[in-house]
């Protein structure tokens, strides 16, 4: 099957659904106010506190131990201010896209879904940081949105996703490859066609396509290759919606990570035994933060 043919599918596919979710318009107003030249944190907090579902995440996360606050803050301005600008930018886009996916009535957990998204966010930023890559709060956002392609083929074709994913559970066969199979199309071609909806910048709909074949991609492919490790990791630490209990992840010899050596000559030297034990570190902290983020207190 040609990349042609899996595309238009895919293009059909969400053409077809009536009720795809969009990005808030508060989430649209902060991100434009936070691209002006003198940012006004007192009309960022404004805005945010008339969406009381983001103010409320946006307070989860930063008493997480991802941000680690020495204590406790509780309000949404104190919150911005300890954040800093790139920070609020990357938790606001988060909390949309959770609204936009949180419904749990798909053939996949939701929240399990996030674990997975939130841990390859995280360990992108890990492994970022590490290469000093530019922008480490793109690795994050990109980690974060790489797999939205799953989640509309779990909530508008539920039965039929049903049946991929207790194939990948049954078989050591990839999701990807039963996507294929049954759909015609993947994951991949489904998430770059919504974020084309979205409007996605370029680097950003080149992860969504290209995370499993990072040498494919043209437009960044450092941060694709990012992504392909921390998404790679976390399925096999078992953030992951299942069936890669038989994989295997041996990082000096992933494509994404022969990539990263040829743009950053210096990891040549990186003891890459040790840099997966650092990685070990975000796992626990992943699942603390899911479960923080989806709890009703």
């Amino acid at each position: 099957m040609t990349t042609e043919t899996t595309m238009e599918i895919a293009r059909q596919m969400v053409a077809s659904i009536d009720d795809l979710p969009t990005i808030p318009a508060v989430a649209t107003q902060v991100m434009q106010l936070l691209d002006a030249p003198d940012v006004d944190v007192d009309k960022v907090a404004d805005l945010m506190l008339s969406d009381q579902v983001m103010t409320a995440r946006v307070m989860k996360m930063v008493n997480s131990p991802i941000y680690k606050p020495s204590q406790e803050i509780t309000s949404l301005k104190r919150a911005l201010v300890y954040l800093g600008i790139r920070h609020i930018k990357e938790m606001a886009l988060t909390s949309s896209f959770i609204n936009a996916f949180e419904d749990n009535s798909g053939a996949m957990d939701i929240s399990t879904f996030w674990e997975h998204s939130f841990g390859v966010g995280m360990v992108s930023k890990v492994i970022a940081e590490k290469i000093r890559y530019a922008d480490i709060e793109k690795a994050y956002l990109a980690g974060i949105i790489h797999d939205i392609g799953e989640v509309v083929l779990s909530n508008y074709h539920t039965e039929t996703f049903a049946k991929v994913i207790k194939t990948i559970q049954e078989h050591p066969v990839k999701l990807i490859d039963t996507e294929l199979e049954v759909f015609g199309t993947t994951h991949t071609e489904i998430g770059f066609c919504m974020a084309e909806k979205w409007n996605f910048p370029e680097a950003y709909r080149e992860v969504i396509l290209f995370h499993h074949e990072p040498r494919a991609a043209t437009a960044d492919p450092v941060l694709c290759s990012i992504v392909n490790l921390a998404d790679l990791f976390c399925s096999v630490r078992e953030l992951y919606y299942g069936g890669n209990a038989w994989a295997s992840f041996n990082l000096s010899e992933e494509v994404g990570w022969k990539i990263l050596k040829e743009q950053s000559p210096n990891l040549a030297h990186l003891d890459v035994e040790r840099f997966c034990y650092e990685l070990d570190d975000a796992v626990p902290q992943v699942r603390e933060l899911v479960t923080s983020i989806f709890s009703k207190q």
